[in-house]
């Protein structure tokens, strides 16, 4: 069985992710998708309903699958793959997971990234995070969860642009630049091929496009330009930023600082991914994905994409970490010059808390 690709799609409360879920749901280049729906209450998608069987999976009209959440997640997307591989449902090409509106999104990424099983059969494609545009302001200001939805986010999508003025509009984008420079800013009316097909492959082409994955070029001065200090918004506390070495890597160097990274601290490292050069095989890199303090098994990628430089990057969000300790970290590791040294006295009380210490 291929694997199949997973997508969750999240936002915050009334933000519009059942109505666009709905409107993703007709498009013809949807078929093939299952859809989950972890969510409180009625969910408005009945004039879609063709039947439902009892086993709890019901058929869309357009061909789409839509399986009830029974009991955990990991346990509904298992009984999901078991269904294909034993033929008692079509093949499928796509999960979306819809995610209640004060959901933070970790524990399902870690659904399918941590499980032996699920991340031999799925693939996380991406996170689509829906923003009310009329109260996204407000929203972020008051809740720690929009903020990390938005912070996680591979797409985000605005939606009820028409209720809000202008200038709120832009205040409101140079707010998501500054949170998430990574995450392209859609439309309500974007389209499936727009929202899906966030990863490093692209089945429609059959190539790798890591420029794409990880749209890393500006991220730093995307960051600075848009970022104003504000200690009474949650904003503050997330940084995004990328880390890049000309050089490959030696294997146990790369497991060695991302074991230590998310040892340390997996809960504020809200997402991880990148392209790096091996010193055991420098023209087939590895692609790897974290959530916190769980990795997807790393990918070992058959070449380095068409007019790719060859240089390892990795793009890091994290939550209460500062990015010069990561980047000291990742520069002890690699072996160059970190920005502070520590001194012996610090470094015997607590190595693993010290930037740039070098192991």
């Amino acid at each position: 069985m291929d694997t199949i690709e997973v997508s969750v799609l999240t936002g915050f409360l009334g933000s519009g992710k059942t109505t666009l879920l709905n409107r993703l749901l007709k498009d013809p280049t949807v078929r093939d998708t299952a859809v989950i729906i972890n969510e409180f209450g009625d969910v408005a998608i009945d004039h879609l309903l063709v039947e439902q069987s009892s086993d709890g999976v019901i058929e869309l009209s357009d061909g789409c699958l839509c399986c009830s959440i029974r009991g955990e997640l990991i346990d509904t997307l298992a009984d999901l793959v078991d269904r294909v591989q034993t033929g008692r449902i079509a093949a499928l090409s796509r999960i979306v997971i819809e995610t209640t509106g004060l959901a933070d999104p970790a524990p399902v990424l870690q659904a399918v990234m941590g499980h032996p099983v699920l991340s031999d059969n799925l693939r996380l494609d991406g996170v689509i995070v829906t923003v009310d545009a009329a109260n996204a302001m407000t929203t972020l200001d008051q809740h720690e969860e929009a903020v990390k939805q938005v912070a996680v986010a591979d797409r985000l999508v605005l939606t009820k642009t028409e209720l809000a003025e202008a200038s709120t509009l832009q205040t409101l984008m140079d707010r998501l630049a500054a949170l998430n420079p990574g995450a392209p800013v859609l439309r309500a009316d974007a389209s499936a091929s727009e929202l899906f097909h966030c990863g490093l492959y692209d089945p429609s082409t059959k190539s790798l496009d890591v420029q794409r994955w990880l749209r890393d070029e500006d991220l730093q001065s995307q960051r600075h330009n848009h970022h104003h200090h504000d200690v009474n918004r949650h904003d503050d506390r997330i940084r995004a930023f990328s880390l890049t070495h000309d050089r490959p890597v030696s294997p146990d160097t790369l497991e060695m600082f991302i074991d230590l990274l998310r040892s340390t601290h997996g809960e504020r490292l809200l997402r991880l991914k990148g392209i790096v050069g091996l010193s055991d095989a420098p023209d087939r890199p590895v692609a790897i994905h974290g959530v916190q303090s769980v990795f997807h098994p790393p990918a070992r990628l058959p070449a380095w994409p068409v007019g790719a430089d060859r240089l390892t990057r990795l793009v890091v969000i994290t939550r209460d970490i500062e990015e010069a300790y990561v980047r000291d970290l990742f520069n002890a590791f690699v072996g160059r010059p970190a920005t502070d040294r520590p001194d012996r006295a610090a470094l015997e009380e607590n190595p693993l808390a010290v930037p740039g210490h070098k192991f």
